[in-house]
């Protein structure tokens, strides 16, 4: 074939795929078009035509989220009612207000907690008062978001509350005047045993990497042996937050994350670009199942990287990016644009939205198609499914009955009691309920109602309705009244025998009382398994080195253990479809 051919053919080539292209692209926009028609003649057809009267703005946002709901839970629609609560949520938590959450209980509002240092402390409204009017305004019959609404206003303005306490009896008015309530990112940071820094990081908002480093600066003033990074039931928020955060701990020009999606404008690689603060410091990250997104992103950097030993539980597995679009009216939609991936090329998202069965449940990605990868020396670590750690922490669940005390709020009310005839409490950290105390306790709860059901017994309550269905009942009757007999006797031991955990959890109250959020932190340390294990893995200089370097039994972090992961062979961008 001459040249000229050649030119030929690849001009007519190229005009084909033009052609083709424009014509997709063509039916794409008819396909929009005729979609949104039918969608728009629908809604007005069943607002002119329907026999009731309609709320056509709850009807647009019902048919809207119905779309948007077989994407996922992520992807959703913000209309503008709602976005100064979208904005508390995923951007600041910052308001004019007086500082306190409040409850409904029996058709009351009540305070549930007051954060230190603003208007409600000040003013000595403590958790369990309970809120009459608020400037002259009966609160009967309003909900929390009514209240919240009343409570919130702008910086400096004055705002008075008819505010009664159980033990005083007499209603008391208060005047407060609003301030500008942030509640941080970082809730607590300060020093534990084994001279170990320690940072409980609850949310990704803006600030939060600012808030860490300020955090962190402090600590090194103490010459820390390491530093704990607590990112347990941390949502996650926002991905370049995460990435300032890792950079405190990771030298500069290091990849930490990139996005990947359909539209090539929207992929990027996220590095580190300032020097880092502490990138010699020893580090523990404590993830649990609750840590998600950006957590996920901080902690399997670090894993990849081979910086940071995680210990706790698998994490969430969110490995989805979103974006925010705004809309007409002031409203906006949220949308997932991509997945992420960590430094080692594997992406931990679990679920998988867009395969879904034929009635619509969501699956787990299976084990046959999770791949192996290799952090940065060498060890193995897989997608699909989270963040595994380094350092496996069984987690523990409290008993029903210690469940069912917190639930009636009978530890909430004891501790605000406790309060009232207890004007202050030994150092937080050691403070410990005496035995007298606990005794106490358990005759505060003589005359109370916390009736529950133990795992037992809904089991014996299963096993008599199976039976009955078999009609094998009668047959067994005595055996079954026996032993639900024994059953009820054991549990009227369950406050001495679960003791430990309810102390563990009155103490957390009761501390909150005088000391806040700081209290419940500082008196919950000793109770605090994943926190003890961070402390001794740090002070153990040869066992760190080990978990790092992937020696023994830890060159392998989380295998499937159902099937055999299949090996990674091709670059990550082109496996989007196992993920």
């Amino acid at each position: 074939m001459t040249f000229n051919k050649y030119k030929k053919h690849a001009f007519f080539a190229g005009v084909f795929v033009l052609a083709l292209a424009t014509w997709s692209f063509k039916d794409d926009l008819f396909q929009i078009s005729k979609n949104l028609d039918v969608f728009a003649s629908v809604y007005k057809e069943v607002n002119i035509n329907y026999v009731d009267d309609i709320n056509s703005a709850k009807m647009v946002k019902t048919g809207v989220d119905a779309m948007l709901d077989g994407l996922d839970p992520y992807t959703e629609f913000v209309p503008e009612s709602e976005i100064e609560d979208y904005k508390l949520h995923y951007v600041s938590t910052q308001y004019g207000g007086i500082g306190a959450s409040i409850f409904t209980r029996n058709g009351k509002i009540y305070v549930s907690d007051v954060f230190e240092g603003f208007p409600a402390q000040k003013a000595d409204i403590r958790p369990g008062d309970q809120i009459i009017k608020i400037n002259d305004i009966d609160l009967d019959g309003k909900d929390n978001d009514q209240v919240g609404l009343l409570l919130k206003g702008s910086k400096g303005a004055s705002i008075k509350l008819l505010v009664k306490r159980e033990a005083a009896g007499q209603a008391v008015e208060k005047t407060l005047v609003r301030d500008e309530i942030k509640q941080p990112n970082v809730s607590y940071y300060g020093m534990v045993d084994g001279n170990m820094g320690y940072i409980k990081l609850d949310k990704f908002l803006e600030n939060s990497a600012a808030e860490v480093t300020t955090a962190l600066e402090s600590l090194k003033k103490n010459n820390p042996n390491g530093i704990i990074l607590d990112l347990r039931s941390n949502g996650g928020g926002i991905l370049q937050e995460a990435v300032k955060i890792v950079n405190l701990f990771v030298p500069k020009d290091v990849e930490i994350v990139s996005q990947r999606g359909k539209i090539k404008e929207k992929n990027f690689t996220y590095s580190t670009i300032n020097t880092p603060l502490a990138p010699n410091l020893p580090l523990v990250v404590l993830v649990n199942s609750h840590s998600a997104s950006a957590s996920e992103i901080v902690a399997g950097s670090l894993q990849d990287l081979d910086r940071a030993v995680i210990i706790g539980q698998r994490s969430y597995g969110k490995g989805l990016v979103q974006q925010t679009f705004s809309l007409p009216y002031n409203s906006l939609v949220k949308i997932t644009i991509a997945k992420y991936y960590v430094p080692s090329g594997r992406c931990i998202q679990e679920l998988d939205y867009t395969h879904r069965k034929n009635d619509g449940t969501v699956v787990k990605v299976a084990d046959s198609l999770i791949h192996e990868f290799k952090t940065k020396d060498g060890r193995s670590v897989y997608d699909g499914s989270g963040i595994y750690p380094d350092i496996f922490i069984k987690q523990e669940h409290f008993a029903n009955v210690t469940q069912t005390l917190v639930s009636k709020l009978l530890i909430f009310d004891y501790a605000n009691r406790f309060r009232d005839t207890h004007p202050s409490i030994s150092n937080v950290r050691k403070f410990n309920l005496s035995d007298g105390e606990y005794t106490d306790f358990v005759k505060y709860l003589s005359d109370k109602n916390y009736t529950y059901n133990t795992t037992s017994e809904k089991l014996l309550t299963n096993l008599k309705t199976e039976a009955t269905k078999e009609k094998q009942f009668t047959e067994i009757q005595g055996e079954y009244d026996a032993l639900k007999a024994k059953m009820a006797a054991n549990k009227k031991s369950d406050l001495q025998l679960h003791k430990d955990e309810i102390k563990q959890v009155l103490e957390n109250e009761i501390a909150a009382r005088y000391y806040f959020e700081k209290g419940r932190y500082e008196t919950n340390f000793k109770y605090d398994k994943e926190l003890a294990q961070a402390v001794k893995v740090m002070q153990d200089k040869d066992q760190l080195a080990s978990i790092l370097k992937g020696d023994g039994n830890y060159k392998v972090i989380g295998k499937p253990v159902l099937a055999m992961a299949a090996k990674k062979t091709s670059k990550p961008d082109t496996d989007d479809d196992d993920q």
